[in-house]
């Protein structure tokens, strides 16, 4: 079975983007082709049909190559949660938290199995795989227990490309440094390099590539130019310096970036919103009056609670609230809305009771148990959207559980358990993510905001951020692919 893997000199090079980029180019040419990461450390999670959690690049990538997600695409997901520990997804189901030297020092032999287990039913499914490592191939004081890179490339034999960040700097000491630190049945695997996100003449780097490719023996597939790509990120690193793609817009809305967030690709659809400047905000910086706030989903939500009492964002919510802003938490953030927060069990760390903002009648619990599913629901018909009843889709992934206080309290949606509102309409809760990708109910939200400024509505007769996200697919690809030779790499499908 043909087998191709990208593996990067650093995090953040491009590896995600440009495994959904030949997912998406075999998929054009006919090809049925799986994506596969073994091990993805990330906040950004997607829960599959069957109600498992994988990481969200995955199943981006999954959507490239026409795919419905399933967990097989990514068999073991890591997610921290502070104090060098991470919860543990093992084939989409969370089986505990370990510290990272009791992760490596235990769990190698398991997470191995899991991985090999995955290639082979995606192997007896699928014509092709593109496979994404992590980090670094390289990191010698890690490769005995590396379950990403390498490893897993030689385990099927996977023509591999070898992807460096040229804006970071040293982009040639990083390729030859990786390369010389790889074993040699690793190194005969690098089929081709690519230089990614350059800016300038390309013909200033001419006589370097030319150094490199006599260096090395090992082709230069391409250098990718820095592109601004309609495309999820996979570290929340990222969002610091991330300019709004709309500063001159309509509205403003504000994400507060909470130590720990989660799932904010939650927010794509508005950054796509050409009316909309979305703001990630660090809890440093003054909130300022914005259109509407939204508090994002977290890893850890006592603890996050707990800095944004100490940072004083806290105060300035409750106070932006009392005069009149719109607020929207979601998983995470609908808890921290409400009255107290409860993790007597030490669920996310220690035992600790902590309390909300205040803003709804919700008590919320933590529990060991934790919810992953798909909804499908309508919204119940209030005011906030016209009256009208809309289809939502969305998934929860969470283990708080939420009891709300007040019976008169208005429910968002058929399932009273997935969000309530205030009583002004102003401040929503919801356990819902992807809220944003339902097109009639994000517009709804948004002519909500664009009424008090006297801003005539935007239509809500759109499709869902699906469509517009097979589009951006096919626009980072054909981008890509302009700037590649990948005829080493695929030979004939190139």
């Amino acid at each position: 079975m043909p087998a191709l893997m990208v593996v990067g000199t650093t995090s953040h090079a491009g590896k995600s983007v440009l495994t959904a980029v030949l997912c998406r180019l075999l998929h054009r040419r006919g090809v049925k082709v799986t994506p596969f990461k073994g091990q993805n450390m990330a906040l950004n999670a997607y829960v599959t049909r069957d109600g498992l959690e994988m990481g969200h690049a995955q199943a981006v990538q999954a959507w490239a190559a026409g795919l419905e997600p399933h967990v097989d695409m990514n068999p073991i997901l890591l997610k921290p949660q502070g104090n060098m520990t991470s919860q543990v997804v093992l084939q989409g189901q969370a089986v505990g938290t370990l510290h990272a030297a009791q992760y490596y020092q235990d769990f190698f032999d398991r997470g191995w199995q899991a991985i090999v287990s995955s290639l082979a039913r995606l192997q007896d499914r699928f014509d092709w795989i593109v496979c994404e490592g992590a980090g670094s191939p390289a990191e010698i004081n890690l490769k005995h227990r590396d379950l990403t890179n390498m490893r897993v490339a030689k385990h099927l034999q996977a023509a591999t490309v070898l992807v460096a960040d040229i804006e970071r700097g040293g982009v040639f000491a990083h390729l030859v440094g990786t390369l010389d630190l790889l074993d040699p049945e690793e190194r005969a695997l690098i089929r081709g390099l690519v230089i990614n996100k350059f800016r300038g003449d390309i013909s200033l780097l001419a006589s370097g590539i030319t150094w490199l490719e006599e260096r090395t023996g090992i082709p230069v597939l391409g250098v990718i130019p820095w592109l601004t790509l309609p495309l999820p990120a996979e570290d929340s690193l990222s969002l610091l310096d991330r300019p709004s793609r709309h500063a001159q817009a309509d509205v403003t809305v504000v994400v507060i970036k909470v130590p720990r967030i989660a799932n904010f690709t939650d927010f794509d659809p508005l950054e796509a919103e050409p009316t909309v400047n979305l703001r990630f905000m660090t809890l440093d910086q003054p909130l300022g009056q914005p259109d509407a706030v939204i508090l994002p989903g977290c890893k850890t939500t006592l603890a996050d609670l707990q800095v944004l009492h100490a940072s004083g964002m806290a105060a300035q919510l409750q106070a932006y609230a009392a005069q009149g802003g719109t607020l929207l938490g979601i998983c995470g953030g609908f808890q921290m809305l409400g009255q107290t927060v409860s993790d007597l069990e030490g669920v996310e760390g220690e035992s600790a009771e902590v309390s909300g903002l205040g803003l709804l009648p919700v008590f919320t619990h933590m529990s060991a148990t934790k919810v992953t599913r798909q909804r499908q629901v309508f919204t119940q018909p209030l005011d906030l959207w016209g009256g009208a009843v809309l289809p939502i889709q969305g998934y929860e992934i969470h283990q708080g559980q939420s009891t709300v206080l007040n019976a008169d309290t208005p429910a968002l949606f058929t399932d009273p358990s997935l969000g309530i509102a205030s009583s002004t309409h102003l401040i929503l809760g919801t356990y819902l993510h992807d809220l944003f990708h339902n097109g009639a109910w994000r517009r709804h939200w948004l002519n909500r905001l664009r009424i008090p400024k006297g801003l005539p509505p935007l239509s809500t007769d759109i499709p869902d951020y699906a469509v517009q996200r097979e589009e951006y697919l096919d626009i980072v690809t054909d981008a890509i692919a302009l700037h590649l030779d990948l005829t080493p790499l695929l030979g004939e499908l190139a």
